[in-house]
């Protein structure tokens, strides 16, 4: 196992999170609607646990983790169009853009689970799955609160 190619995998989620917490914080900022402050609170919470997490594992390997949040241009452009949705106030819009937000986070530590698991220990690949399913939580989270909103249009 090569600590650098693990590194760089664990690196790939901490932008993620990164990612996810810039976004949701801007989201913060740009909402007047408190049940949407406190989604994109918790939703911005689980990144900065994830992060911390990933951040211990990439110490004990001799690494740095990254401060970087821009992963793909694919995430920056949800999280533009979620300020967006945001600026015209459209619940709808908002959710479905939080929610592709939420699928490009996801997958992400599907692809790295899938492309890097050689590089990866047993406990690592466990906390990376414990994360997954916390994301997996918000997405529904994010869904649940669109889909109430399709059934009361």
């Amino acid at each position: 196992m090569e600590n650098q190619q693990t590194i760089d995998a664990l690196n790939k989620l901490v932008q993620i999170n990164n990612e996810r917490v810039e976004g949701y914080h801007t989201a913060m900022k740009e909402t007047d609607e408190d049940d949407l402050k406190k989604l994109f609170t918790q939703l911005s919470k689980t990144s900065t646990k994830n992060t911390t997490d990933l951040t211990v594992e990439i110490k004990r390997l001799g690494g740095v983790a990254t401060e970087d949040t821009k992963l793909s241009g694919t995430f920056f452009r949800v999280w533009m169009d979620v300020k967006a949705a945001l600026t015209g106030k459209n619940r709808m819009f908002i959710l479905n853009s939080c929610e592709q937000g939420e699928d490009e986070a996801i997958e992400t530590y599907n692809t790295v689970l899938e492309e890097c698991s050689v590089n990866l220990s047993q406990n690592q690949q466990t906390m990376i799955k414990a994360q997954l399913d916390l994301l997996k939580a918000d997405h529904n989270s994010v869904k649940a609160k669109r889909d109430a909103l399709k059934q009361h249009a």
